[in-house]
Formats: structure tokens, C-alpha cells, sequence
């Protein structure tokens, strides 16, 4: 074989060689290029889903102890209060109950019939017992009785820190007969979002579920967005990092 033949060869081979390299590398920034803009849109798109969707409020008090304490950042939905269900805790604010938003638990809708406690200590609603196991000090529902009939269109609202609490309890006497209107609910209470040691969802409480009616409202999306963001950041920093990964790899080669 002539030296020409052996030169043309090897170049074919190296030509050969380059064009399958250049193929794969082709391949790879395009679907590196996907992953960063697929990333960007979920990212975005979580964020900006759970910005119109959630408000960030501070708890003022330990009234709602040990589901949230004094200084947590929780994240409350945007709802109305028409929608709101017994077991919810939500964010309201009152004129009646000062100028800062509170935050409390729904025991009790229009039309129901909220009393305690009854022979073991239970809070009762419609005359059927309630198991509160999100308590502070699980055994009585409250240190003082009342009985009374919530007005249509209104809530009555209780902190989970019975022996502390500021709420519907001591205000039987006022103008609102302890109630508050449900269009002064901001949201309802999905997750906490700081300290870090306590962030999380925020528990759905059955203890209603067997009044009629119902219980509790379901999970709102905060936790699919949440895994969006997740995703969009897993997807865009994968594919940023595809160009310098393919670069070292090749070096070594």
C-alpha cells in the first residue's frame, strides 16, 4: 500500500470519526437546550403560579400553638370565605379584633350550633363531639362553657392554644355575638414557610369530617408547585451544565 492510500485512510478515518463526535455533540446541546427552556417555563411558571395564588403572613401570637407559634412565615391561599370548611385555619382580619391580621381555627360555620364542652371535655358542633388531637393540651376544649349558634355567613374561630387563645369564646358578647363575617377571611393557612426546622404542609385535620357538611377543605396545589419549581431549577442547572461535562469528558478522552 502506497503512502498516499495510508494518508488518505487515515484521514478518511479521522473525518469519520469527527462527523459521528459532532453528531452526538449536536444531539447533546440540543437536548441540553431543551432541558434549560422546559426548566425555565416550570420554574417560572411555579413561581409565578404560586405568587398569584399564595400571600406570605406573619403569626402574631402563640394562640395557634403547636400547629403554628409566634413569628412563622406561613403561606395562606387566596380564598373566599364562603369557601372556607370547618378545621381550616385561616388568616382574617377584623375590625373588632384589632388592625392586624389574625390567625385562627374554623370550629364552626353559619347554622351550626358550637358548644363545650360536654362530659369528657369535647367541643361539640350540631351536638356531635369533636376529636381536637391538634391541640395544645389535648383533654378539655376549653377552660370556660358557651353554647351558641353561628349566624349565616359568619365563622366562629378558635385558637388551638385553648388556655391562651383571644378568640370567639370571649367575644359572645359583642356585636357579632363572637362571630366573624366570612368575607374578613384573607386566606386559609396551606404550609409554613419559615423557620426551615418547621416548614411543611399544613396537616388536614379529620376531626370534622363526620359533621354534615363535612370537614376540612382538601390540599390546595401548593405542593405540585412546589415540585415545579423543584424541577425547573433540577432541569436548568442539568442542562447548563451539559456543555462543560461534554468538554471534560472529551479532554480525558
Amino acid at each position: 500500500m502506497s503512502a498516499t492510500s495510508s494518508s488518505t485512510g487515515a484521514i478518511a478515518g479521522v473525518r469519520s470519526r469527527d462527523g459521528r463526535g459532532s453528531g452526538r455533540g449536536r444531539l447533546g446541546n440540543t437536548l441540553s437546550g431543551i432541558a434549560v427552556a422546559l426548566g425555565c417555563v416550570l420554574f417560572l411558571g411555579g413561581f409565578a403560579w404560586a405568587a398569584f395564588m399564595y400571600r406570605p403572613y406573619t403569626v402574631p401570637t402563640n394562640s395557634m400553638q403547636p400547629t403554628v407559634r409566634p413569628g412563622d412565615k406561613v403561606l395562606a391561599q387566596r380564598v373566599s370565605g364562603s369557601s372556607v370548611h370547618r378545621g381550616d385555619v385561616v388568616v382574617f382580619k377584623d375590625p373588632l379584633w384589632g388592625d392586624m391580621p389574625e390567625v385562627k381555627r374554623v370550629v364552626g360555620v353559619g347554622g351550626d350550633k358550637v358548644a363545650c364542652c360536654d362530659s369528657q371535655g369535647r367541643l361539640t358542633v350540631n351536638g356531635t363531639p369533636v376529636r381536637e388531637t391538634y391541640l395544645d393540651h389535648p383533654g378539655r376544649a376549653s377552660l370556660t362553657g358557651f353554647s351558641t349558634v353561628v349566624p349565616k355567613g359568619e365563622l366562629f374561630l378558635l385558637g388551638d392554644n385553648r388556655d391562651v387563645s383571644q378568640d370567639s369564646r370571649i367575644r359572645l358578647q359583642d356585636a357579632q355575638g363572637g362571630s366573624v363575617p366570612a368575607s374578613d377571611v384573607k386566606g386559609r393557612v396551606a404550609a409554613t414557610a419559615w423557620p426551615t426546622g418547621r416548614m411543611g404542609m399544613l396537616s388536614r385535620t379529620p376531626a370534622f369530617d363526620a359533621l354534615a357538611g363535612g370537614g376540612a377543605s382538601s390540599a390546595g396545589p401548593l405542593e405540585w408547585l412546589v415540585v415545579m419549581v423543584v424541577a425547573g431549577v433540577v432541569l436548568i442547572l442539568g442542562g447548563a451544565a451539559y456543555g462543560p461535562v461534554a468538554k471534560l469528558l472529551s479532554r480525558r478522552r
